[in-house]
């Protein structure tokens, strides 16, 4: 988002952005700009302004929502335990893919035309995670061997078995088996 934008015109482009990820993950990419726009309190003319095209929107989207998580992390771990920050950002993440899910049909063509963005996700996801991973290893309650790629890959596992809203129990229920793994004392971690 450019950073000359005004106050009103910034709030805009946020409120559609967050209007945008609520309507993919539960419509698609087919999802009406119309509806999009109404619901966010603009008219489609500003929605087109901001995003000439549905690709940008969606660009715009997953990008945002990529930041979002990852911005987090910090937040999390300078109000909650490392313990419960992790916790916190996987149910987060799970949340996440729910909405890149929305997005699927049309991310694959975006993330190989669009420079960088693939690299950008997924340093963003790893630097996120570690740094929970390392909060949580200083403190005591996750085992050292932790590698963040190996928490990432688990928690898409997570999402792929349990990535739908009506299952969401399923997929909390998972990532504690997961923390029950990273945390401290196995033997891997000892040796």
């Amino acid at each position: 988002m450019p950073r000359s934008l005004r106050a009103d015109a910034r709030a805009n482009h946020e409120r559609l952005l967050e209007v945008a990820a609520r309507a993919f993950a539960q419509e698609g990419t087919e999802a009406s700009m119309k509806a999009i726009a109404a619901e966010a309190g603009v008219g489609i003319g500003t929605l087109y302004r901001r995003f000439p095209t549905r690709e940008d929107l969606i660009e715009a989207t997953y990008r945002n929502e990529t930041d979002r998580l990852c911005a987090s992390a910090r937040r999390l771990l300078e109000e909650e335990t490392p313990e419960a920050a992790l916790r916190a950002w996987m149910e987060a993440f799970v949340d996440y893919m729910l909405t890149k899910r929305g997005m699927a049909d049309a991310l694959p063509v975006i993330l190989a035309s669009r420079e960088g963005l693939r690299l950008h996700s997924r340093d963003a996801l790893g630097a996120a995670v570690t740094t929970l991973l390392e909060a949580g290893i200083a403190a005591g309650r996750v085992r050292r061997d932790a590698a963040p790629n190996d928490v990432l890959m688990a928690l898409g596992g997570i999402t792929l078995i349990s990535g739908h809203e009506h299952e969401r129990a399923l997929a909390s229920r998972l990532i504690t088996l997961l923390l029950d793994g990273l945390a401290p004392g196995h033997p891997a971690d000892t040796a």
